[in-house]
C-alpha cells in the first residue's frame, strides 16, 4: 500500500520527525527527538493560548481549561460556565480541507467543584489509497478524536485540583491491509492530573494590583497505541507543563498578563545503538539492539515517564535533558474586559525538533459572547509550521458574564 499525496507525511514530519546518529569520530549526534504517536493531542486548541505562544498552564480560568490544565476548573465560580468552539486549519497553504475542531462545555457545580467535556477532532482531508501497482483503493478520509471529561475540587481559597480522563481514536489508514500486516483504528486512553493556584490581589503603588498564579498538569497518562494487532505500540504523548501567570491591575479599564510555561515530554529518549560495520544497528542472539548510549526505550509508560526525567537514561546525560525542555511565553492585554491584545513566542531546542515561533492574537468580548483569533509567524525557516500564516479562532460562550459582567 502507498499514499498518492505526501500531505500525511508532512503532518507527521512535524511532530515525529527523528535521527539518531553516530559520526565516523564516535561522537554523538545532536539529532535526537522524541517521537510519539497521536500528536495531535499536544497541538494548542484554542485561538487565546494560540496567540499568546501556546502558554495555558496558569492562565487565567476560560472555556479551554481541560487541555491546559484541569485545576484551573476549580476557579469557574459559583453559577458559572463556559461552552467554546474552536476551528484550525492545518497546512492550509498546500491543502484546504485538513484541520482541527475542538468544542467544550465547563460547569460550575457550586463555589468549590465544577466539571467540564470536550471533543477534540483531527481531520486529515480526503486521500487517495492506491496499491503497488498504482490501482485505486479508494479514497478515505483519515480522522483522529479524543474525548474528555473532567473534575475540579477547590482545595482552599487560593489552590485548586483537577482531573480528566481521555478516550483516545485514531483512524489514520481506514482499515487497508499492508503486504502481510491488517492495519486497525489505534486506540488508548489517558488521565490528566493538574493543579492550579491563584493569589489573591495585592495593592500596590498608584492605586495598581497585582496577582500570582501558578499552575502545574501531567497530562496524557495512559496506554500505549497500535495500528495492528502485532505491530509496534507507540507512546501518546505524556506530557509534564510547569506554568506561571503575573497580573498587574493598572486601573479599573486596563490590565495586563505576562506568562510563562515549561513543557518536557514524559517519553523516553531514544538511545544510540552500537553500528555494524555498514552502518546499521547491531543486534544480540535473539534480535534485540544493542544500545551503546543511554537506556532502551522498549518500556511500560510508567517506566517510561520516569526514565524521561532521568538524566543518566538519555545518551548526552544532563544536558541533553536540558535541551528537550520546551519554552513558551505570551503577554495579554485586556481594555475595559471587552477587547483584548496578546502575543507571545515557543522556543524548542533545535536538535529537539526546532520548533520555535511567534504568535499574535486579538480577543473581542460583548456581554456574553466573546472571539479570539491567533496569528503564527515561524522565528526560522528551517522546520516551517504546519499553521504558518494560519488565522484560526475561538467562538465563545461565558454565560457567567449575564451575572456579573467579570472576564474568564
Amino acid at each position: 500500500m502507498r499514499f498518492k499525496s505526501l500531505i500525511l507525511g508532512s503532518i507527521f514530519t512535524s511532530f515525529m520527525f527523528q535521527a539518531n546518529a553516530q559520526n565516523a569520530a564516535g561522537d554523538l549526534d545532536q539529532y535526537n527527538v522524541i517521537t510519539t504517536g497521536v500528536p495531535f493531542l499536544m497541538i494548542s486548541p484554542d485561538a487565546r493560548a494560540g496567540g499568546m505562544g501556546d502558554v495555558g498552564g496558569a492562565s487565567s480560568p476560560d472555556a479551554n481549561n481541560i487541555h491546559w490544565n484541569a485545576g484551573k476548573l476549580a476557579f469557574l465560580g459559583e453559577d458559572n460556565a463556559f461552552l467554546s468552539l474552536s476551528y484550525t486549519p492545518w497546512l492550509n497553504r498546500l491543502v484546504p480541507d485538513i484541520n482541527l475542531a475542538y468544542m467544550t462545555y465547563n460547569q460550575a457545580i457550586n463555589d468549590k467543584s465544577a466539571f467540564g467535556m470536550s471533543l477534540k477532532y483531527f481531520s486529515l482531508g480526503d486521500i487517495n489509497f492506491t496499491d503497488n501497482d498504482g490501482n485505486s483503493q479508494g479514497t478515505f478520509n483519515p480522522n483522529e478524536l479524543a474525548v474528555d471529561g473532567s473534575y475540579a475540587l477547590k482545595l482552599s481559597e487560593t489552590w485548586g485540583a483537577g482531573i480528566a480522563l481521555r478516550y483516545i481514536y485514531s483512524n489514520l489508514t481506514q482499515g487497508q491491509s499492508v503486504p502481510g500486516l491488517q492495519t486497525k483504528p489505534g486506540q488508548a486512553f489517558g488521565a490528566d492530573l493538574g493543579f492550579y493556584y491563584e493569589g489573591r490581589k495585592k495593592n500596590l503603588k498608584n492605586g495598581q494590583k497585582g496577582r500570582w498564579a501558578f499552575g502545574t498538569a501531567i497530562t496524557n497518562m495512559g496506554s500505549k497505541i497500535s495500528y495492528s494487532e502485532s505491530g509496534q505500540e507507540n507512546f501518546i504523548p505524556t506530557n509534564l507543563r510547569i506554568g506561571g501567570r503575573y497580573d498587574l491591575e493598572i486601573d479599573e479599564y486596563n490590565r495586563v498578563s505576562f506568562l510563562l510555561d515549561i513543557n518536557k515530554l514524559l517519553v523516553p529518549t531514544p538511545p544510540i545503538y552500537y553500528k555494524t560495520y555498514n552502518g546499521r544497528d547491531s543486534t544480540d542472539a535473539d534480535g534485540n539492539k544493542i544500545v551503546e548510549f543511554g537506556k532502551d526505550d522498549d518500556v511500560s509508560p510508567i517506566a517510561g515517564m520516569a526514565q524521561a526525567l532521568n538524566p543518566n537514561a538519555k545518551p548526552n546525560g544532563f544536558s541533553e535533558l536540558m535541551d528537550e525542555l520546551v519554552w513558551n511565553a505570551g503577554v495579554e492585554y485586556w481594555y475595559s474586559d471587552i477587547f483584548a491584545v496578546r502575543g507571545g513566542y515557543q522556543h524548542e531546542n533545535e536538535f529537539k525538533g526546532n520548533r520555535k515561533y511567534f504568535t499574535l492574537g486579538i480577543g473581542i468580548k460583548y456581554n456574553v459572547f466573546g472571539l479570539d483569533f491567533s496569528y503564527l509567524i515561524p522565528a526560522n525557516q528551517t522546520v516551517r509550521s504546519p499553521l504558518e500564516n494560519t488565522l484560526r479562532f475561538t467562538l465563545y460562550f461565558d454565560f457567567g458574564a449575564l451575572g456579573n459582567g467579570e472576564q474568564g
